[in-house]
């Protein structure tokens, strides 16, 4: 089966025509780290999905891939 993104940063960027250093540049991140985001080698916490989304001007629900999420039932 093939591995779904979990985030559409890239996706973000590239529609408001920003690079990942520039996107680094507006959070003070390494560069590197955002590349892993990018590519969702790793995932940003949640705060820093807020900020992506203030940079980007965006809708942080814009930035994340709802269509996969698994819902677990728990019983109270």
């Amino acid at each position: 089966m093939e591995k779904q993104p979990l985030n559409r940063i890239k996706v973000m960027l590239a529609e408001r025509m920003l690079t990942n250093k520039q996107l680094a540049e507006m959070l003070g991140k390494d560069p590197a780290t955002i590349s892993k985001w990018v590519t969702n080698t790793s995932q940003p916490t949640l705060e820093n999905l807020i900020e992506i989304a203030r940079c980007l001007k965006c809708d942080m629900n814009d930035l994340v891939r709802l269509d996969n999420v698994v819902t677990i039932k728990t019983d109270k």
